[in-house]
Parts: structure tokens; sequence; C-alpha cells
């Protein structure tokens, strides 16, 4: 996947979210996520990244329409929001004209997902690549984060919540006590 930083929001012809580009701050797992106000492009308002009260978690699917890689995840997400539907739901997230977006969000049957157009949102977040995804646990807190490109690497989000272990190297600090102290 190309790093899209430092390339004034374009690649290969494409548009890519405003916040593309800029000089993000990455968030680390167990941190509260940030709690951001957000309309989707149906107008409905939603705090991501509040805790919740009904004990479902939310998976924040940062996207473009121009992005290849995104349009391929689609199928994926989709039978994600079905086959989690009893822990999570998924939000789609991008920005740019809500035009072009809620003409993705027809052409690719994407209605049963909330899609909100909020370039703060990714900057709070600390997206820098798309696809890039981040999965905030029922109390508002990050349980794992990064770029999705394929099946593998969204289940791999799950089992991270359901681990409790955000990534390999939080595993190798928490099962070598050697590791943790040396700062490996």
């Amino acid at each position: 996947m190309p790093n899209f930083a430092g390339l004034n929001g374009r690649i290969s012809g494409a548009a890519l979210p405003h916040w593309m580009g800029r000089v993000v701050k990455t968030r680390d797992t167990s941190e509260s996520a940030p709690q951001v106000t957000v309309q989707d492009i149906e107008g409905g308002s939603h705090i991501v990244g509040a805790p919740r009260n009904d004990g479902r978690a939310t998976l924040v699917m940062f996207v473009s329409p121009t992005c290849p890689v995104c349009k391929a995840l689609l199928p994926v997400l989709k039978a994600s929001l079905a086959s989690e539907r009893d822990w999570l739901d998924i939000v789609l997230a991008s920005d740019g004209e809500p035009g072009q977006h809620a003409r993705f969000v027809k052409d690719k049957g994407l209605s049963r997902f909330p899609y909100v157009l909020s370039e703060h949102l990714g900057r709070s977040f600390g997206v820098a690549k798309l696809p890039y995804a981040v999965l905030i646990d029922e109390t508002g807190k990050l349980s794992a984060t990064g770029l999705v490109n394929t099946r593998e690497h969204l289940e791999s989000l799950f089992v991270a919540k359901e681990s409790g272990v955000a990534n390999i190297q939080q595993f190798l600090r928490s099962s070598d006590p050697r590791r943790a102290s040396s700062g490996e």
C-alpha cells in the first residue's frame, strides 16, 4: 500500500481525503478514543469514540470512493456487518464533496452503514493511509487500529479486541518481561 503522506491529496490521479498528506498524531491503543461529533450523509448525528451503554463496539473504516483497495474491501465489510452484528457497529468515514460520496454509497449498496464526511475525524485518529480502521470498544477505548488491505487484516482487529492485545509488539512485551524492561 503506498504512503499517501506528502502527496498533497493526490496519487495516481485519484483525489484522496483532505487530511491525507498532513502531519497527524497517531494514537496508542488502550487510550481513550477522541470523541468527535459527526453527521452522516443522511443528516444523522453520531458521536464517534464515546462510551456506549449498549455494550457494542464501533469500527470506523476510513475509505475513499477513488481507492481501489477500499472498493475491494466493501464485500468484506458487508459480510462483517452481518457476521459481527451481535457486538459491532461499522461506520464508514471519509471527507470531500458530499455528492460524490452519496453516489458511491448508492452505487456500492452501502446504505446500511452510517457514512460520515469529516476531515477532523480522520485527523483525530491519525489516519495517514487508506484503507484504515479504528476499533473502539464499548468503553470508548481504542482496541486496535491499522491499515486494512485484506479480510485477514480486518479480522486481526477483532482478534486484538477479543484477546486484549492490540499488536505483536504489545504481545511480545507482555509475554516476556525482559523485553518489556529493555524497551524491545
